[in-house]
């Protein structure tokens, strides 16, 4: 009964915003991790960005200082705030949840595209 609804995506120019949205819907506990992930054509998932329960922060050395991860006050929700957009960012985007059973869920995916 747990879902994550992921939505914010689009086509945007380089140098454009986004801001995903990732909203976590059932009979959930607590949150652990939260986490977004990316899926470019012909690559493996990468982690962009991560955030605890305690709010510390991590970031893939190629995003930092344009992406910003962060949750909702109840922490039934994340984001990630995409600046500076640049072609090599586009991606299918996934949200990750790891509650404290521990159990994981995914995102459906929500398309990113920037074009040049």
């Amino acid at each position: 009964q747990v879902q994550l609804v992921e939505s914010g995506g689009g086509l945007v120019q380089s140098g454009g915003s986004l801001r995903l949205s990732c909203a976590a819907s059932g009979r959930i506990a607590s949150i652990d991790f939260m986490a977004w992930y990316r899926e470019a054509p012909g690559k493996e998932r990468e982690l962009v960005a991560s955030i605890t329960s305690a709010d510390t922060t991590n970031y893939r050395e190629s995003v930092k200082g344009r992406f910003t991860i962060s949750r909702d006050g109840p922490k039934s929700t994340v984001y990630l705030q995409m600046n500076n957009l640049k072609p090599e960012d586009t991606a299918v985007y996934f949200c990750y949840v790891m509650t404290d059973g521990p159990l994981v869920y995914w995102g459906q995916g929500t398309q990113v595209t920037v074009s040049s």
